[in-house]
Order: structure tokens, then sequence, then C-alpha cells
């Protein structure tokens, strides 16, 4: 059988155009007849068995009101825990466009397996009141927990669930140790970690120091300082009447991202685009997202709002969804390890992850033959409902959940062997570091170069130079990004296009005798030297197949002058030195 060899590729960069973002969702398409009446009658069975109470205002200290629906069974015999998702998304329950009633299911399911399901907008979203924040208000999650335990059907017991914006406050008012929050199930949440370890990501907003251009393209679509308002106290059936009229959402003019995105500089992207320009006004108070364009990776105002970072405990059971190809999934396995260290005992042990090979929050969309960009990762499915009710079974009910008791704490999923396997630590049990080096005869540009990774050291040191233009960057060709609609698409690509650039080092091993399992953390170390002050250097890891084909595992990037740390002085590059740079690890 013809073994995979391993290859690496290595290049500068001026700008950062790591991700770029469409930051608009599409409108939602009509509905055929068949659709229209599986929505009634899922609608239907939700009022014969549940209680309904929507767009219920829920007080906020301030004053300001948070629009909730709340869903709970209706034939009851006591008190029942509630699962909470808080969004910034459109959560209406009645579908303006088709007029018919919302996709209802997951609710449904909630209550027939007997808990309350409550849904509810971020403030200055939608129906809620109130500004938006993009950092988030870690004391509306709290509060919102400390309602919901205080009401007459629930037994005090509340878990979160959600992925994406709907899992990123997760963390933070976990964090705030409400004694009523009891499980949180959080998936694809990179955009609530904030630091963790050697990341300093705050949030998805860089990567390595360099900006993540996917943010700037969301809050084109997300900040929305100016809305239709109605008058405070506006009467709840009035809300419910209004929302089969219009749901509030907005339909901003289509971005063509691929091309916006280039605009310099980078500060003016948004108002380019005539977009909401918060975030990059000096006037807007940090406290409410002004000036983040302008903030180093360890300013102060990261700290002010609702990310999670590595100083904070958490102490409450958790389930964490992560995929391979989604953003941020170093600082997302570097959480989940940091809990498990610093938890209290009972609740290190209360921790389960599952890794999978999809993009961003697609778990549910793996078939029998997944593919992810260009590559097929077989048979990817698992049974994640299963999985999510028994963890909330066990920790919102207090009942035995045999699928979490036969379950390790890691659940992850090996490409190109394509198949599920466990582990009770990341990185698995038994795994053994090993040390690869980058060698040539100082001709390593693009594929046709002879640059050689290898298990041992060369015997002597031979350099490769190339050109960097910041004008013509190498842009990312899938990877593990998220939300960059056909701009830049999650997942695995053939690099060989790319790998014909002259503007790119290219190491490829020899083939792989046997074969070779690669899991967890790749720590990349470069010796540099460039003529110019500031750069951004990247590293690719590479699964090369006999017949060539070379699709990517990882990336890493690291902007030079932040290559002494976050929290140290700007350390600048000097024309004819060299100097020792480690990446994150990918």
């Amino acid at each position: 059988m013809k073994q995979h060899a391993l290859r690496h590729f290595i290049v500068a960069t001026l700008i950062a155009t790591c991700t770029a973002a469409i930051g608009v969702r599409a409108q939602q398409g009509s509905l055929s007849a068949a659709d229209k009446q599986r929505r009634w009658d899922t609608e239907n069975e939700l009022q014969s068995i549940a209680v309904v109470e929507r767009k219920v205002m829920m007080p906020m200290p301030d004053g300001v009101r948070l629009a909730t629906d709340i869903y709970r069974p209706k034939n009851a015999t006591g008190k029942v825990p509630a699962i909470w998702v808080r969004t910034p998304y459109n959560f209406n329950f009645w579908d303006v466009h088709n007029g018919v009633p919302a996709d209802m299911t997951a609710v449904l399911t909630a209550v027939k397996k007997g808990y309350a399901y409550v849904v509810q907008n971020e403030r200055g979203h939608f129906f809620s009141e109130g500004n938006y924040d993009i950092l988030g208000s870690k004391t509306d999650g709290y509060n919102t927990v400390d309602w919901l335990t205080r009401q007459p059907w629930s037994n005090g017991r509340i878990g979160t669930t959600g992925c994406s914006s709907t899992a990123e406050y997760q963390m933070g008012v976990a964090a705030l140790g409400h004694p009523g929050y009891a499980a949180m199930n959080v998936q694809g949440f990179g955009a609530g970690v904030g630091r963790v370890g050697p990341y300093y990501e705050q949030g998805n907003w860089y990567r390595g120091g360099a900006v993540q251009m996917l943010f700037i393209a969301w809050l084109y679509g997300e900040q929305n300082q100016v809305r239709p308002m109605f008058p405070p106290g506006t009467p709840r059936e009035d809300l419910i009447r209004a929302s089969k009229s219009f749901d509030l959402a907005q339909h901003l003019p289509p971005v063509d991202w691929s091309k916006a995105l280039w605009h310099l500089p980078v500060q003016d992207i948004i108002k380019h685009v005539d977009g909401p320009r918060g975030i990059f006004e000096t006037a807007m108070p940090v406290e409410t997202g002004g000036r983040m364009i302008q903030r180093a990776p360890n300013y102060p105002a990261w700290y002010r709002g609702g990310l999670y970072h590595d100083d904070m405990k958490l102490n409450v059971p958790g389930l964490w969804f992560m995929s391979w190809y989604d953003v941020s999934i170093g600082p997302n396995l570097a959480l989940y390890n940091h809990v498990r260290r610093t938890a209290s005992p009972e609740v290190a042990s209360q921790q389960w992850a599952v890794i999978a090979p999809v993009a961003h929050c697609a778990y549910n969309r793996a078939t029998a033959d997944t593919i992810v960009g260009e590559r097929s990762m077989g048979d990817a499915r698992l049974d994640y409902n299963e999985i999510v009710y028994g963890f909330f079974d066990r920790f919102l009910k207090g009942e035995r959940s045999t699928r979490l008791d036969s379950m390790p704490r890691v659940t992850y999923y090996t490409m190109g062997m394509n198949k599920w396997q466990t582990s009770d630590v990341w990185p698995p049990a038994g795994a053994q570091p090993a040390t690869f080096y980058l060698s040539s005869a100082g001709k390593a540009s693009s594929l046709a170069g002879d640059g050689a990774l290898t298990a041992a050291a060369p015997d002597a040191d031979r350099p490769d130079a190339f050109t960097y233009d910041p004008m013509n960057p190498v842009l990312s060709y899938g990877g593990n990004v998220c939300c960059t609609g056909t701009a830049v698409e999650a997942g695995a690509f053939d690099q060989r296009r790319m790998e014909a650039r002259e503007d790119i080092l290219v190491y490829t091993s020899e083939p792989f005798k046997e074969g070779t399992e690669v899991s967890g953390p790749i720590t990349p170390t470069l010796y540099v030297s460039s003529d110019a002050k500031d750069t951004d250097f990247t590293v690719k890891v590479l699964d090369v197949y006999p017949d060539g084909r070379a699709f990517n595992l990882d990336e890493s990037i690291q902007r030079m002058r932040y290559r002494e740390g976050y929290d140290k002085p700007l350390a600048w590059m000097e024309a004819g030195k060299v100097f020792k740079v480690t990446l994150q690890p990918l």
C-alpha cells in the first residue's frame, strides 16, 4: 500500500488575509407546500403538549427587557429543568417570508424529553431592548439564570446549548458562578475565548497577533446600533401580534467581500461598504466595542467584556463540541484542557470533548461520506443528540445516562484513518512527541524546489530566501475558518496550486513506510531574517497523498512584533539579523 507524506510550507506576509467573510446571511427562501405543512404539524403538536409563552420580556436590573420565548411541558408532574439558548440572531417564532411558523423541531424535542426550552435574544437585537455590545454582557447571562431558577415551574437547574454565537457567552457566564447554572454544551465556541495559554485570539479577532478578517465582515451584518424600536413597556400581546407582520430582520445590500476586504487601510473597510462603523470609530467608548480595530492583542479593553480568559474559574460540567476545520480549534482545545486542570476535582472529571472533522457548526450535517472542502472524511456521523440529552439528563435531572457513562472524556475523529477514536486525555494517551527539521540546498521555493522535512537534524544550515510582495499576498485556501461564504471556504483543499508560487517555501518528507497517526498540538519554530521591520510568517501542514494531492491539515501565523509575547514590548526586526520565532501551536 502506498503511504502518505507530510509537508510543511512557509510564507511571509505583511497584511493579514487569513480569513475573509460574507457576514450577511441569505434571506430565507420559499418553502415547498410539504415543508410548510411540516412546519404547521410541528407547531400544532408543540401547542398540544407545551405551555407556550412567547415574547416574555425578561427584566434586567438596569430596566432593559430581553425578548424571551419559553416552552415547557404542559402535563409535567413536578418542576422541570430548563435548557436556555441566547442568540444575536433572529429566532422569531413566525416565518414572515413564508407566512407559516418557524421550524420548532428542536423545541419540540426538548419539551418531549421533559425540559423547558428557553430562547432569548441578546440585548440590542430584534425585539430585545438596549444597545448591542459586541463583547457581550456577562451580567445579562447571570441575571437570566437567576430569573429562570426563580420561576415556579423551575427545578432550579439551568443548562445551556448552542453553536457559534449561541455558545460564545456560555463560558463567561459560567465563570460568574451562579449555583443554578448546572451544565453547558458549547459548540464551535471560539468567539467566546479571549486569552488561554499561548493563544491571544480575543474572540477570533486575532490569530498569532494578525487580524482575522472574518469579524470585519461579520460585524457589517450584526452591529446594528440604529434599528426600529418599540416604545418602552409595549404590551406583550402587541409584540406577539407585531412579530407576525415583521421580524425586525435587516436585509443589507449584498457585499462581495472577496473584493471588499482588499480595501486599504483596513480600518476603513466597513466605511468603504457603507456599513455601521461603531467598532472603528474612535469616538465610540471602548466599553461598547469602540476602537477595536486599533487594539493590540493584550489591550485592556479585551478584558472588560464577556470573553472568557484563563484567569477566570469555571466550575460547571461541560460538553465541548469542536471541529478540525472550525476557526479557533487550537484555543478551544487549550481551554478544554485548562478547565480540566483548574476546576475543582469533581467538575474537572465532568468535562467531555468531541472533535469532529467538519466545518463550523456542521456536526449534524455529517453523512456516510462526509466531504469537507475537497476531501472525503468517510462516515463521520455521531449520535450528537443522544450525547447532549444524556449529558443534560445527568446534570439537570439527576438521572443516570448510559450514553455518558460509556463515553471516554475525549472522542476525536482521525482524518485519513477516517474513524472515531477515544481517549481520557488530550493529546491521546500514548502519543509520543516527534521533531521534524526543515532542510534544503538553499532552493526550497515552490513545490519544484529541494526542500525536505526530515526526522534528523541537517548537517549544515543552508538558508532559503524568497521575495514577498504585500500587494500579492498568499491567501488562505481552505483551512480552519468560519463565516467566510464564498470568499474562503473551510475545509481540506488540494494545495498544489498554492505551492506553485515562488514566494512559498515547501518542505516534504519521504513517504511514511507505515500508517502514522498525528494527534496533538504541532509547535513550529523558525529562524528568520527579513529586511522588513515587521511581517507575518505562516506555517501550513499538509497530508500528501500518493497521487500528489496535498490536503491542508492546519496552519499557524505569527506577527513578528509580538514574537516575544503579547504582554512584552514590541520587538521590531532589524535587517541582517536572525530571529527565532515560535508560532502558536497548530
